[in-house]
């Protein structure tokens, strides 16, 4: 029955959908007989198979699927790399409900991890600031950035779309009166709650058969994210005008890059060369940061940053009954409840994600004061830098091991958990002699032998 039936086909990058068997039959009748006439013949079977197949497609798009967007680029699918099955616990995903559970509790890891909300007793209450309404203004320069070949959500409305409703001013008053009605009441309505988190792989990874080694990038309905951008500006302004931001926090804020960071970091480095000190630096990594914001601890930080009541209690609904479903490819998961995290495709997940990260700053300078440890901190959101200077480099790496543990102890109290493996040391010395720098070693707190190397990668420089 196989020979019988099977049909062998030899596919190459030259394949076309729309090939037939009439354009099969006139370029061999060409080949053959090599003529003008033939060759015609080929060219005008090429185009009628062409333009039947369109047709065909389009047909299909317009009746049956109803959905025009199927043409763009942007939906097309996404092939991911050739790998094994992935790999959780040691047992290999053979199915698709393993492989949604294995995703699931991936990048949700700390659905069960508890937080000790007694921490934040020790930052300071930042006064109530009162929370004014939306203006026509801040909707149209919000909406103007956005990228009209941005994917949409669930609800498959682009930006293009909005950029033209927001033209008619009805349209526009009436979605900045829908956004104050949101935070005067409290409320985000469930619509906006349901996401669609698409699975991309990290590039140049090794091995794709662990789930770590993708990134999960949420997708909202578009007018969600519009008012989420609106929110997020004022939401910036307000806590960036008393202070609560901690001022080494460079990431996930307006104004503020990696360029700055890796100005700030030169700067201290030449600072401290000019009193004749080498630098050491300690670059540690929060795993799975985004996913693992505490909801709980969240509302209540932005208690401590002096937030509007009402805007509290609008963030106290909107963290709560989330759900997501996963897209591998072009399979779709079922909806999963997820009640931790900010999604990486959200407006706020940025400034949220920093204010999460303000309190824990301010607590860990504040305890390497009060212990007399001459380390200072940077922070690039999960990417964060101890720096010391001083002339013996064993007595920096004492500090750094010190200020290594006060921050592990600290970060569990925030649900983190520092990835021993992307922890880097490394020494900035002018000596002109042989350059020997002590290795540091961490195995007593869990952490690696850290050897210094040549030269180090931090935030896309090159420091040597």
């Amino acid at each position: 029955m196989w020979v019988k039936n099977a049909k062998k086909s030899r596919y190459s990058k030259h394949s076309k959908q729309w090939w037939s068997e009439s354009c099969r039959s006139s370029l061999n009748t060409y080949r053959s007989e090599r003529s003008r006439e033939n060759w015609k013949a080929f060219k005008l079977a090429v185009k009628n198979a062409k333009q039947t197949f369109f047709d065909d497609k389009i047909h299909e798009i317009a009746n049956k699927s109803r959905g025009p967007w199927k043409l763009m680029n942007w939906v097309k699918k996404r092939k991911l790399p050739a790998i094994e099955a992935i790999k959780y616990n040691e047992s290999p995903c053979l199915t698709s409900e393993n492989l949604w559970n294995t995703l699931h509790n991936t990048f949700n890891t700390v659905l069960h991890r508890q937080v000790n909300v007694k921490i934040l007793h020790e930052v300071t209450q930042k006064p109530s600031q009162n929370w004014g309404p939306f203006s026509k203004y801040e909707f149209l320069s919000a909406i103007s950035k956005c990228a009209d070949s941005s994917s949409p959500g669930p609800d498959r409305i682009t930006w293009h779309h909005w950029k033209t409703i927001v033209k008619n001013d009805a349209c526009l008053f009436n979605i900045i009166n829908i956004a104050d009605a949101y935070i005067n009441l409290g409320h985000w309505p469930r619509y906006f709650k349901i996401s669609t988190t698409v699975v991309i792989p990290k590039p140049n990874k090794p091995s794709y058969n662990n789930p770590k080694a993708f990134c999960p990038i949420v997708l909202l309905n578009s007018l969600g994210k519009l008012i989420e951008k609106v929110i997020a500006e004022q939401l910036q302004f307000t806590v960036a005008s008393n202070n609560f931001i901690h001022p080494s926090q460079l990431g996930g804020l307006k104004f503020k890059s990696t360029t700055d960071a890796g100005i700030a970091l030169t700067h201290i480095i030449r600072s401290g060369w000019a009193k004749g000190r080498p630098m050491s630096t300690l670059a540690f990594d929060i795993s799975q940061f985004f996913p693992s914001l505490n909801h709980r601890l969240l509302v209540l930080i932005l208690e401590k940053a002096g937030l509007d009541p009402k805007v509290v209690s609008f963030f106290s609904n909107y963290l709560t009954q989330r759900c997501m479903k996963y897209l591998w490819n072009n399979f779709l998961s079922p909806l999963f409840e997820v009640n931790v995290g900010v999604g990486q495709g959200s407006a706020l997940f940025p400034i949220l994600s920093s204010l999460y990260l303000s309190p824990l700053l301010f607590i860990l300078e504040n305890r390497l004061k009060i212990l007399n440890i001459p380390v200072s901190i940077l922070s690039f959101v999960d990417d964060g830098l101890f720096i010391c200077q001083n002339k013996s480099f064993h007595i920096s790496n004492l500090h750094l091991f010190c200020s290594y543990n006060i921050l592990s102890n600290l970060l569990d109290s925030f649900s983190f958990v520092t990835e021993h493996s992307k922890t880097e040391i490394f020494h900035f010395s002018r000596s002109q002699g042989i350059f020997n720098p002590p290795p540091l070693d961490l195995s007593p707190l869990g952490g690696p032998i850290l050897c210094p190397k040549d030269s180090w990668r931090y935030l896309g420089f090159i420091f040597d």
